[in-house]
């Protein structure tokens, strides 16, 4: 699974959220979180498959922390997108601008 398909998850989301305020313990995500302890271990594990987050054992505790970096991908495609539709959007504002001066001209000369 990449980056893109395990942020999809809304629960991986919010564990996200969670460890990226502070490195949170297993225990301590799952007790944010209404649904099983296996359910929420199986979300950690994606989210350190695909390298969003790393672990560290303490003991008998597991700690996880983010990786930044692994969000820089779908970071810079997000800011592409936005790019391409601010860029698309300017265009329809220039053309409705270029119409409505059209139609103004036009209704001044039916007058």
């Amino acid at each position: 699974m990449d980056v893109f398909e395990a942020i999809s998850d809304p629960t991986r989301r919010r564990i996200i959220e969670l460890v990226a305020a502070a490195p949170r313990a297993a225990g301590e995500i799952a007790g944010e979180f209404s649904i099983s302890r296996p359910a929420v271990s199986q979300h950690l594990a994606v989210l350190t498959a695909c390298g969003v987050l790393r672990v560290k054992a303490q003991g008998r505790r597991r700690v996880y922390s983010l990786d930044d970096q692994a969000l820089a991908q779908p970071h810079h495609w997000l800011e592409e997108q936005r790019g391409r539709w601010n860029s698309a959007l300017d265009r329809l504002e220039a053309a409705m601008e270029l119409q409505d001066g059209a139609n103004q001209q036009e209704d001044e000369t039916d007058e």
